[in-house]
C-alpha cells in the first residue's frame, strides 16, 4: 500500500489531462455499475451463437504467414466466442495446395460463424464465364457458413496488377444472389460506402453488411505506397475519399427510423475501430443487431505466439465489461 501511495504522489503531476481531451461520446456513471457486472450474454448473430460482439475482419491470404495468422485467429475465436472472416480465398481457386492455410473449421469449431472471402472482380469474371459454382464448391470444402464479397474499385484502380471492373458491382452481387443459396456478406476494404450504395445493399437478401469504413487500414493508400512517386502524387487524393463508420451508421439508422423494411438486418461495424471503446460506442448506437470488427489490431498480435493474441483479446473483453457496467452513450 505504501508503495502504491508513493506512486500516486510521484505520478500525479504527470497525469494531468486537459478538459478538452475528454471522450465526449459517453457519460460515466460510477454509481450505477460494479466490477462484477458488465458480462456479455451469448447472442445469435449470422445464425450462430457468439459470446462477445467482436469479429475478426478478413485480412490476409496467399502468403507464407497465412496459416500461422489464420490458425491463431481461429483459436482465439474458439476460445472467446468471436466470428471470423477469412482473407481473400482467390488463391485457392488457382493453387489448391494452399487449402490448409484457410481450412479453419476444425479450429474455430462448428458453433461460431466462419466466412470465406472473394473479390468482386473474381466474382464478375466467374459469372461471365459461367463458373460461379467454383465459389460454391470452395465454400463447401472450407465448411464455411457463407461468403464475404469484398468490393474494392479504388484498390483495383490504384493497384499496378489491378483488375478491371466491367460492370457495377451491385449488378454482379444481384446476379450471384439469383444463382446461389449461399449466405452472403458484402464489405468494402477501407473506404466505406456512400448512402446510395448502402441503401441498395440493405435492400438485398444478404446476411450482413460489413462497413470496412474510412479510418482504418486504407488499401488505396497501401496500393499507392507500392506505386511510383508520380502515381502517388497524381492519385493520392483518391485515398482520402470515403465514409466513416459513424457516417455509414447514420444512414442505416435513418433507414430503420423511416419504417421502410430492410432485407438485410445485421451489421459488422469495422474501419477505424481502434479500441473496445470505439466498438462499444458504435454497436450501442446501432439500431440493428451489430458486432464490431477489427483487422490490423488482430494482425499485430496474430503473427507470432498465440499467447500474445490471447492476452490482447482478453484485455479487450475486460474493457468491454467495464464499458457495459459504467458507460452510457450520449444521445
Amino acid at each position: 500500500m505504501e508503495q502504491r501511495k508513493n506512486d500516486h504522489i510521484s505520478l500525479a503531476f504527470s497525469s494531468q489531462i486537459a478538459a478538452g481531451r475528454s471522450d465526449t461520446r459517453f457519460t460515466y456513471e460510477p454509481l450505477l455499475g460494479s466490477h462484477l457486472k458488465g458480462q456479455t450474454e451469448p447472442f445469435t448473430f449470422l445464425g450462430k451463437t457468439m459470446r462477445i460482439p467482436m469479429w475478426v475482419s478478413s485480412m490476409t491470404g496467399g502468403t507464407t504467414l497465412a496459416r500461422t495468422i489464420n490458425t491463431n485467429l481461429a483459436r482465439a475465436c474458439n476460445e472467446f466466442g468471436m466470428g471470423m472472416g477469412l482473407g481473400s480465398c482467390r488463391i485457392l481457386l488457382e493453387k489448391p495446395e494452399y487449402f490448409d492455410d484457410f481450412n479453419m473449421r476444425d479450429i474455430i469449431g462448428n458453433e461460431l460463424p466462419l466466412y470465406a472471402n472473394i473479390g468482386i472482380v473474381q466474382l464478375e469474371d466467374m459469372l461471365e464465364t459461367g463458373s460461379h459454382n467454383r465459389i460454391v464448391d470452395l465454400v463447401g470444402r472450407l465448411r464455411a457458413d457463407g461468403l464475404i464479397i469484398h468490393v474494392n474499385p479504388v484498390q483495383e484502380w490504384l493497384q499496378t496488377e489491378g483488375d478491371v471492373l466491367k460492370r457495377p458491382p451491385i449488378e454482379s452481387i444481384e446476379a450471384f444472389l439469383s444463382l446461389t443459396k449461399l449466405k452472403i456478406i458484402v464489405k468494402e476494404v477501407g473506404q466505406g460506402m456512400g448512402p446510395e450504395s448502402l441503401r441498395l445493399l440493405m435492400n438485398l437478401p444478404i446476411e450482413a453488411v460489413e462497413f470496412a469504413a474510412f479510418g482504418g487500414t486504407n488499401f488505396a493508400q497501401v496500393e499507392l505506397s507500392r506505386n511510383t512517386p508520380h502515381t502517388q502524387e497524381l492519385y493520392g487524393p483518391l485515398a482520402l475519399v470515403g465514409h466513416t463508420a459513424g457516417e455509414m451508421l447514420d444512414v442505416i439508422n435513418g433507414m430503420e427510423r423511416s419504417g421502410k423494411p430492410m432485407a438485410c438486418r445485421q451489421l459488422i461495424i469495422s474501419g477505424g475501430i481502434r479500441s473496445f471503446l470505439d466498438g462499444y460506442y458504435y454497436i450501442s448506437k446501432s439500431s440493428l443487431p451489430s458486432v464490431f470488427g477489427q483487422a490490423s489490431a488482430f494482425l499485430r498480435f496474430a503473427r507470432g505466439e498465440y499467447q500474445e493474441l490471447q492476452r490482447f483479446v482478453a484485455d479487450q473483453i475486460n474493457g468491454l465489461k467495464f464499458a457495459n457496467a459504467f458507460l452510457k452513450i450520449k444521445t
